[in-house]
Parts: C-alpha cells; structure tokens; sequence
C-alpha cells in the first residue's frame, strides 16, 4: 500500500483581489465628482496662481446675506466654529477653506478667518475663481 502525498500550493491568487480593486477604482471615480460641497456662490476672481481650494479641506462659505455654512448646513458663526474645531481632534492638520460671495460683506468673511484663526486653525485659506483671461 503505497501513500500519496499531497502537494499544498499556498501561493495567493491575485484574480479576485484585482477585480475588487478595479471595482472600487470605478466606484470612486464615479462618485468623486458627486462629493463636491459647499453651496452656489458666486467666488470672487484671481490671478492664475491663486490658491482655488483643497478638496480635502472644511469647506466654510458666507453668502451675499452674510450667512455662514459648513458644508450645506447653514449656522451662525459660532456654530462653524464649533464644529470645525470637533473635526480637528481627528485631524490636527486640518485646512479650512472658506468661500466668499463676492456680494458678501467683507466683514462677515473676515469674522469667519478671525474667529477659526483664533480657535488654533493654521491652516485657513480664501477659496476664488481662477481668471481665466
């Protein structure tokens, strides 16, 4: 009586795990352009070397009425403020970029950098529209 040894192959097989990656990068690549926030302003216009945003960034804006939004969510100021200070216990080097109509009073956006500048933000940006002219 002989005793057959079995061969274990214990390579891994990479077909499935390319097609699940595949899979997530068209998923992605489709639902990215859909994740853009903030709400309709019309953004003041800049040179060509402006800074126009980080889509990683808190996207903060101040409408023609002097009204504040974190997202899409409109609050006052010490709300934003609040919040945005709550996201950075996770990420300590968050930026904030924050939108300014160009009917907007200077004043409200100015409030807005002040104040997130004063809770600790290093890193707080004006967003604009780059010109294209």
């Amino acid at each position: 009586m002989q005793r057959r040894t079995r061969k274990f192959d214990a390579g891994i097989s990479l077909t499935p795990m390319i097609d699940v990656m595949t899979t997530l990068l068209a998923v992605f690549m489709v639902t990215t352009p859909m994740m853009t926030s903030g709400i309709d302003l019309d953004l003041p216009r800049a040179g060509h070397s402006a800074m126009t945003g980080n889509d990683h960034a808190i996207q903060i804006s101040v409408d023609s009425a002097g009204r504040y939004y974190l997202a899409h969510d409109a609050m006052p100021l010490d709300d934003v403020v609040r919040r945005a200070a709550a996201m950075r216990t996770e990420n300590p080097n968050l930026t904030i970029m924050i939108s300014g109509d160009t009917r907007a009073d200077y004043g409200a956006v100015m409030r807005a950098m002040g104040r997130l500048k004063d809770a600790g933000f290093q890193k707080v940006g004006l967003r604009t529209q780059i010109d294209n002219k």
